[in-house]
């Protein structure tokens, strides 16, 4: 008789195993519909977007609404033009500093990633995130800067799709119009007339060098600002582009 109570009481260890891992197993189920429902409600129309006019982007609609509740914030600039309104040197240098291998990636430059995770592991932190011209495109486009893995999900499928439905010049058209180069300050031709007092199709090399120099902490470090940080980057950009330069 005590033998039956002790075959009963192991018999139930595996129906707890089993009630546990269908509990997740359910619960990462509802996690992905939801997630599905989300994607579906900020998924674009890539056609419009392939061929259109340059849409406002997350950021500056979120501009507007923080200015709205403080008139203290500086006014808005944005104005958005072609890509053949924007000086060659302006769409070189952007794609030097930020992404050298914009147009032969298919949206994840894989090597600039291993690289930046080597780099971050050695040295126990997150310095470099390696993100790309289409992924800061998709980013500014449609999400937030938050930094959660899900986020970094959405950014990924986002850029995947972009890739497959627009050109690599409309995608990089559309970051140099909604790319930040200041408070409030969206886009290289609003970017040219504050700090230079040009048009973006007029920008010089080193005034081009200089607004690419703002783009990784555009607030802080600008042409108006000038930071000892602004000033090393457009230095060490201007080294790479005259490398670049003896080599072609």
């Amino acid at each position: 008789m005590g033998l039956f109570p002790r075959l009963a009481g192991r018999k139930r260890k595996p129906r707890r195993g089993r009630t546990w891992l269908r509990g997740v197993l359910a619960a990462a189920f509802l996690l992905l519909i939801a997630d599905g429902i989300y994607l579906a409600r900020i998924w674009p129309d890539w056609e419009p977007l392939a061929r259109g006019a340059i849409p406002k982007s997350r950021f500056i609609h979120r501009y507007e609404a923080a200015r709205a509740q403080d008139p203290a914030l500086p006014p808005l600039r944005w104005r958005p033009v072609s890509l053949a309104r924007i000086a060659p040197v302006m769409r070189r240098v952007v794609v030097v500093a930020e992404d050298s291998r914009f147009w032969r990636h298919a949206g994840v430059d894989t090597v600039a990633l291993r690289g930046a995770m080597e780099y971050n592991l050695e040295h126990g932190r997150v310095a470099y995130g390696a993100s790309t011209i289409s992924q800061q495109t998709a980013k500014n486009l449609f999400l937030s800067d938050a930094r959660d893995p899900l986020r970094k999900w959405h950014e990924l499928l986002l850029t995947l799709a972009m890739e497959r439905k627009l050109r690599k010049a409309r995608i990089l058209e559309i970051y140099l119009n909604v790319a930040e180069f200041g408070p409030g300050v969206f886009g290289v031709e609003a970017a040219a007339r504050l700090y230079f007092g040009v048009t973006a199709a007029e920008l010089a090399p080193d005034q081009a060098v200089s607004l690419a120099a703002s783009l990784p902490s555009p607030k802080l470090h600008n042409p108006a600002t000038a930071t000892r940080t602004w000033e090393k980057r457009r230095e060490r950009i201007g080294r790479h582009l005259t490398t670049l330069g003896r080599r072609s």
